[in-house]
C-alpha cells in the first residue's frame, strides 16, 4: 500500500483521546455506602457486564472511527479489486492529420476518434489530471468539462502534422506530472506514412504506460491532386499550370486564378496535363486545381502561385561558356527568360547592372574580374584559383532551401570568395557552401559565384538539375525586388526571405515579421504573399503532403509493436473501462470514507442502547 499523503497519518494519533477517556471514566471514587440504595447494587450488578461490553465496544468503535479517517486523509491506493483506478496522468494524442477527414461507412473518422476520445476522457476521476493533444502539437489539460469543449472544437489538419512531436509533448506533460501513474493513448486511423517508426523511435518510452487505438477502415478508391506548377513560373500574354492527378478513373478538374476559373477539362488516372489560359490581371495571385470531391476532400485542391508580368531579361557575355549559353537559350524557348537589356551573365559586371558573375575560366583574367567587381560595387572578390575535388549541396532555393538526394556536385575549381566591406550593404544570402566557405552567394542586383561552370571545373553543367536550379536562381532569387516562390507544408519550420517585413496570410490578415527569423508555416494550406512596404514580393504556397493520400496503414496489433503499446478495441462502449482496466493499484479513500460513516452509524447505535440500559433500572 502506498500514500499520495503520507503526512496525514499523524492524525491516527488522535486515536489516544477516546481511550484515556475511557480510562478517566473508570477512576474510581471514594465509596460511602448509604443502606437505602443497597437494593439498587443488587439491581445494577445484573446490568454490570453488559454495561462493561458496551463500553469496550464503544471504545473499539472510536479508536476505529479516528484511524479510519487518518488512513483516509493519507490518500491511500492498493491493488483491490472493485474499488475504481488509482490517479492517473493521462494524456490523450488525438490524430487529426488530413487523412482523418476520410468518410467512412461508419463516419467520418474524426468524429469516430473524438467519440473514443471522450469515452476515454469520462472514466477519468476528479483525483486524475488529463490532456488533450493533437498532430499539431496543441496541448490543453484541466477538467474534464474544459477539455470536452477542446475536443468538440478538433478540426482535421491540411496536412500530416508531427506524430513524433504530438507523442514528445504528450509524455512531456504527464512526465511533469506529481501523480506516479502515467499513462499515453493514441487514437489515430493508422495511416503508415505517419507513424514512421525511424521518427517515433526518438521518443522516450520510459516511465509511461502506452496504449493505442485504431478503428477498421475500408479505404475507399480516392483521387488526389499530386503536383501542380507554373509554366513558366512568370506569366505574359498567356500561361499554363502543369497538374498530375492520380485517379481510379477518370475525374473532372478545374484550374482558378485569383478566383476566377482559368481552365477546365477531365484527366485518367496517373495523368500530366498542362491546362493554358489566358490571365486577366497582372502582378501576383492565388490559383488553385480542384477535382471533383470525394471522401478524403482535403487531398483534392492544391495551391499555387503565381506571377503575371514580363519574364526576366538576360544578356549572355561570351566569357560564360557554352552551357550557360545553352541553358539560357532553353529557357528563352521556353518563355521563362527573354533576351534583352537586364542581367548580365558572365565573367564580368557593369555599374547599375543586375549581375551573375561567374568565375573566370583562365585564373590570369581574375585581376581583370575583380576590378569589374570593384566598379559595380560589388562586396566580394575571387582569390587564387584552388584545384583539388570538392563536394557542394545545391538547395532548392524554391523549397525554402531543402535539399533532394541528387544535390551533391563535385567542383574541381573554385575560387575562394573574399568579402571586402562595402557601404550601404543591406544583405547578403550564402545560396551554397563549399565545406564551411561560400561557393555562391546573392546580395542585392548580384550573383557571385565561385567556379566557372564549364565541365572542366565541375560536373554540375552536365546533371539534369543543372537548368531547373539555374533558372530558380535566375528568376527567384537574383530580382532584389521579388522574394520568388516558396512551397512548404503545413507546420513546417521556415526561414523569413531577408527583405520581407511582412505575410498577407490567405484571409487578408496582415502578419509582420523580422527577415532571417524562423517561423511555422500555417497549418491551413493555401498562399500567403510576402510583402514589403505593402507590396507583394512573392509568395508562400502551403500544401498537404503527398503521403496523405497514401491508403497504406498499420492495424492496431501492427502500431501497437510499432510504439511499443497495448492494443486497445476502438468500441467508444468499452474503450474507457478498458483503458483504465490495468492501470495499476486503486485508489481506497472513498472505501475508507464509507467505512468511516458505517463505524460512526453502529457508534452510534451502540451508545443509544448503553443509555437506554443505564436508564432502565431507575425507571423501574
Amino acid at each position: 500500500m502506498s500514500f499520495l499523503a503520507p503526512w496525514a497519518l499523524w492524525l491516527a494519533a488522535l486515536a489516544a483521546v477516546p481511550l484515556a477517556l475511557h480510562l478517566w471514566q473508570r477512576r474510581t471514587a471514594a465509596r460511602v455506602d448509604f443502606p437505602a440504595v443497597r437494593y439498587l447494587q443488587r439491581m445494577a450488578q445484573d446490568h454490570a457486564r453488559e454495561v462493561r461490553v458496551q463500553n469496550v465496544l464503544l471504545l473499539l468503535l472510536r479508536v476505529a472511527i479516528v484511524l479510519v479517517i487518518a488512513l483516509a486523509a493519507a490518500r491511500p491506493f492498493a491493488a483491490v479489486p472493485a474499488a475504481g483506478h488509482a490517479p492517473v496522468a493521462l494524456a490523450v494524442v488525438l490524430d487529426n492529420s488530413l487523412s482523418s477527414q476520410a468518410v467512412t461507412d461508419a463516419g467520418p473518422m474524426l468524429d469516430r476518434l473524438r467519440a473514443m476520445a471522450s469515452a476515454i476522457l469520462t472514466e477519468t476521476g476528479p483525483e486524475d489530471q488529463r490532456w488533450l493533444v493533437t498532430m499539431d502539437g496543441v496541448t490543453v489539460g484541466g477538467e474534464q468539462a474544459a477539455i470536452g469543449a477542446a475536443l468538440a472544437e478538433v478540426v482535421a489538419l491540411d496536412g500530416a502534422g508531427d506524430a513524433s512531436r504530438a507523442l514528445a509533448r504528450a509524455v512531456a506533460v504527464v512526465r511533469e506530472s506529481a501523480l506516479p501513474l502515467k499513462q499515453v493513448v493514441v487514437l489515430t486511423d493508422g495511416q503508415r506514412s505517419s507513424w514512421d517508426p525511424a521518427r517515433i523511435a526518438t521518443v522516450a518510452r520510459e516511465e509511461v504506460a502506452w496504449r493505442v487505438a485504431v478503428p477498421p477502415l475500408r479505404w475507399r478508391p480516392n483521387h488526389s491532386v499530386r503536383e501542380v506548377a507554373a509554366v513558366p513560373p512568370v506569366w505574359g500574354e498567356v500561361g499554363a499550370v502543369r497538374l498530375r492527378v492520380v485517379a481510379a478513373d477518370s475525374v473532372a478538374w478545374r484550374v482558378q486564378v485569383a478566383g476566377r476559373t482559368f481552365a477546365r477539362g477531365t484527366a485518367g488516372s496517373d495523368a500530366m496535363v498542362l491546362a493554358r489560359g489566358r490571365p486577366v490581371l497582372r502582378g501576383w495571385a492565388a490559383a488553385t486545381v480542384e477535382l471533383t470531391p470525394d471522401e478524403l476532400r482535403g487531398d483534392d485542391r492544391r495551391f499555387l502561385a503565381v506571377r503575371v508580368g514580363d519574364a526576366p531579361a538576360v544578356e549572355v557575355d561570351p566569357s560564360s561558356g557554352p552551357f550557360v549559353t545553352r541553358a539560357v537559350e532553353a529557357l528563352v524557348a521556353s518563355g521563362r527568360l527573354r533576351r534583352g537589356p537586364g542581367t548580365l551573365i558572365g565573367s564580368t559586371a557593369r555599374p547599375g547592372v543586375t549581375a551573375v558573375v561567374l568565375a573566370p575560366s583562365d585564373p590570369v583574367r581574375l585581376p581583370e574580374v575583380n576590378r569589374a567587381l570593384e566598379r559595380a560595387g560589388i562586396p566580394w572578390r575571387f582569390g587564387a584559383p584552388r584545384r583539388a575535388e570538392a563536394r557542394v549541396i545545391l538547395s532548392d532555393p524554391s523549397q525554402n532551401n531543402q535539399t533532394t538526394e541528387d544535390a551533391e556536385t563535385m567542383v574541381r575549381l573554385w575560387y575562394p570568395l573574399i568579402t571586402v566591406p562595402a557601404a550601404g550593404e543591406a544583405r547578403v544570402d550564402t545560396l551554397v557552401r563549399i565545406g564551411a566557405a561560400p561557393w555562391a552567394v546573392r546580395g542585392g542586383g548580384y550573383l557571385v559565384i565561385a567556379s566557372p561552370l564549364d565541365v572542366a571545373a565541375t560536373d554540375l553543367p552536365l546533371a539534369a538539375r543543372f537548368v531547373p536550379w539555374f533558372a530558380t536562381l535566375l528568376t527567384q532569387r537574383l530580382d532584389p525586388g521579388e522574394v520568388g516562390v516558396l512551397e512548404t507544408t503545413p507546420g513546417a519550420l521556415l526561414t523569413i526571405p531577408r527583405g520581407v517585413d511582412a505575410l498577407e496570410m490567405s484571409d487578408g490578415a496582415i502578419q509582420p515579421l523580422t527577415a532571417g527569423k524562423t517561423i511555422d508555416a500555417p497549418w491551413r494550406a493555401g498562399v500567403a504573399f510576402w510583402q514589403r512596404g505593402g507590396a507583394r514580393v512573392g509568395a508562400l504556397v502551403v500544401n498537404p503532403e503527398p503521403s496523405e493520400s497514401d491508403p497504406d496503414r498499420f492495424d492496431a496489433p501492427a502500431l501497437a509493436r510499432v510504439l511499443e503499446a497495448t492494443a486497445l478495441d476502438a468500441d467508444p462502449l468499452t474503450i474507457g473501462a478498458a483503458t483504465f482496466a490495468t492501470v495499476g493499484p486503486r485508489p481506497l479513500a472513498r472505501p475508507l470514507l464509507i467505512l468511516a460513516l458505517l463505524l460512526l452509524l453502529a457508534e452510534a447505535l451502540v451508545a443509544r442502547r448503553g443509555r437506554r440500559g443505564r436508564t432502565s433500572p431507575a425507571s423501574d
